[in-house]
């Protein structure tokens, strides 16, 4: 007698719409598709998770006729803030004013964000001040971040393992915040021996660039913030580079047109800051997630991560020395011309950035933080962006040690060359009283 034998079930594929009324945040959706195997043994999952995220342009984000931190808090009967303890001292009494005008209730915590205190301990202050042990924020009601990069990084990582997820409204106070890190999903603290190896990807749902708060950097924090605009303009925007060149030292000398500025360049301050945010984000927000590799705002962040904590610079000259090597690295590989290379080092010069340090000589530390990279950028390849032009660039898969060691030598020759061998003005963490 023949058996019937039991028939294979197809694939099931599942589908469900979740209403509305259930989100656990305005900013954030997902859906997912489930494709249950026939054999009763396994499930196939894909799933997205999409974010919506601003950046806009203000002046004046805490006078009491700006609205709009008001309009977003006043609904939630209070804000919970993260300030830099510098930006606190400067601004505190201009924030409490303007959260008193609208009568909203804030709960301000000011918190120190040097190079070196970007840790997982400062993350973990944070977190028992976001937590149960302190303000107990809700998984939708988003943390005020208000200061420069590294309080970017450690804040918005703190947000990032709140509830999983909760959402946060930057503040940009320094040029990096404001153009670079500010907007960035890129949350982190520093690992032991590699910038920003630990973090999670996890973009502010707003981001206010208000230049004006520049007119209280030091110089060598504005000199610092600049060399994350020339990347983008040697990379994507050979306008922008151009307004570098003609500009730049005057925006240097005048905070970006806050102090002792005329109307025509307080308008190429904003053009220029407009342009460098618009490059960025043509990048960085179609690819928020870093899926893919193709990253032209990682020009001069290939070798730095590695020896910008090894020579102790400032993240800015650590960038600027990056770039000028990675220039004379596609020199040397065949896609710049040299004229070129002298026209980026000529920009990053004309502004204090440092071009060159001793460092690039440690052939070893320098392998080393491209193996460090390769295997950040996924292993399929070192993926290092470098310049083709003024405004372009393309992706080197590898660069093998005699090509870096041929590099190093070129640029080395080429910057004894120049008056003081391509140091930079202020290009330590100590020279800022930052180490």
């Amino acid at each position: 007698m023949v058996q019937a034998q039991p028939q294979p079930k197809s694939e099931q594929i599942i589908q469900f719409h979740h209403p509305e009324q259930y989100r656990t945040s305005e900013w954030y959706t997902g859906d997912g598709t489930i494709a249950a195997s026939g054999d009763g043994r396994s499930f196939k999952v894909t799933a997205s998770y999409t974010l919506e995220a601003e950046v806009k342009l203000v002046r004046g984000v805490f006078d009491p006729s700006n609205l709009t931190l008001a309009e977003i808090y006043s609904r939630r009967g209070r804000c919970v803030a993260i300030v830099d303890q510098t930006v606190t001292e400067l601004y505190g009494a201009e924030i409490r004013n303007y959260f008193q005008t609208y009568e909203i209730p804030l709960e301000l915590l000011s918190c120190r964000a040097w190079e070196s205190d970007k840790t997982p301990e400062t993350v973990h202050k944070l977190l028992h001040f976001l937590g149960k042990d302190g303000c107990d924020v809700s998984r939708n009601e988003p943390v005020l971040v208000v200061g420069g990069g590294v309080l970017t990084d450690v804040a918005g990582l703190a947000c990032s393992l709140q509830h999983r997820r909760t959402p946060y409204i930057m503040v940009g106070t320094t040029v990096v915040a404001a153009i670079d890190a500010g907007p960035s999903p890129r949350t982190c603290t520093n690992g032991a021996q590699f910038k920003n190896s630990i973090g999670a990807y996890h973009p502010p749902v707003l981001t206010l660039v208000d230049r004006h708060f520049f007119r209280t950097l030091p110089l060598g924090h504005i000199r610092n913030g600049m060399a994350e605009i020339i990347k983008m303009a040697v990379t994507d925007d050979p306008i922008l580079f151009e307004l570098m060149e003609k500009y730049g030292a005057s925006l240097l000398e005048t905070h970006f047109a806050t102090v002792n500025a005329d109307e025509q360049l307080e308008a190429i301050a904003d053009e220029i800051i407009y342009r460098a945010l618009f490059s960025y984000m043509k990048h960085e927000g179609t690819n928020m997630f870093e899926t893919y590799q193709d990253r032209p705002h990682a020009y001069g962040h290939t070798w730095s991560p590695r020896f910008e904590p090894a020579a102790k610079l400032l993240h800015g000259h650590a960038v600027s020395i990056g770039m000028a090597f990675g220039a004379s690295l596609a020199v040397e590989m065949g896609w710049l011309e040299t004229s070129d290379r002298d026209r980026i080092i000529a920009l990053c010069r004309s502004l204090g950035l440092a071009v060159y340090h001793p460092i690039l000589e440690d052939i070893e530390l320098m392998l080393s933080g491209q193996k460090n990279m390769r295997r950040k950028r996924g292993e399929g390849g070192l993926w290092a962006p470098l310049p083709t032009g003024i405004g372009s660039c393309d992706y080197a898969q590898e660069v093998s040690s005699g090509i870096l060691q041929a590099a190093v030598n070129t640029h080395k020759e080429y910057c004894l060359t120049l008056p003081d061998a391509g140091q930079g003005e202020q290009m330590y963490l100590s020279d800022l009283g930052l180490a």
